[in-house]
C-alpha cells in the first residue's frame, strides 16, 4: 500500500482471520502512517477468544461495540476478572497478562488500540492466520 489513508473502513483494509474470529487493523504504520499507536476492529465469535497473553511493549484499550464477554486483567495487586458489555473500556497496561472471551451467543466486536504500535505486525506472523484481502482497498 503505497498512498496512506485518512479515512478507513473495514472494507479498504486485509482482514487477519484466526480460529478464535477476526481482526481488521483500522489504523497503524502500515495504513495510516501512526507514528505512536495501531488500532483495530476485533470480532470475536461465541465461546472463542484470545487466550492469555501480554504485549511486552504496548499498553492496550478494548472498547466494546456489541455483545459480552468475560475480561481477565492480571495486576500486580491481583487477578481481576469481570463481564464486559457495550459502551466499557478496559486499559491493560504495558505488559501486563489478559485474556478476554467471548460469553455470549451472537460475535462480540470491540475496538482494540496499542500504544506504541508492534503487536499487529507480531498477529500477523502467528501460526494459523489467513489474510483475507480488502474488498476496498
Amino acid at each position: 500500500m503505497s498512498e496512506k489513508k485518512t479515512f478507513v473502513t473495514s472494507e479498504n483494509v486485509d482482514t487477519q482471520v484466526f480460529d478464535w474470529g477476526r481482526l481488521s487493523w483500522l489504523s497503524e504504520p502500515l495504513i495510516t502512517a501512526a507514528e505512536r499507536f495501531s488500532c483495530g476492529v476485533v470480532t470475536l465469535e461465541p465461546g472463542k477468544g484470545h487466550v492469555r497473553h501480554n504485549h511486552p511493549y504496548s499498553e492496550e484499550i478494548l472498547y466494546v461495540i456489541e455483545g459480552t464477554g468475560i475480561q481477565t486483567v492480571e495486576l500486580a495487586s491481583g487477578m481481576l476478572e469481570k463481564e464486559i458489555a457495550p459502551g466499557e473500556l478496559v486499559h491493560i497496561p504495558t505488559a501486563i497478562y489478559h485474556s478476554t472471551v467471548n460469553n455470549g451467543e451472537v460475535p462480540m466486536k470491540l475496538i482494540a488500540i496499542y500504544a506504541p504500535f508492534g503487536p499487529e505486525a507480531e498477529l500477523r506472523k502467528m501460526d494459523g492466520v489467513e489474510i483475507e484481502a480488502a474488498v476496498n482497498g
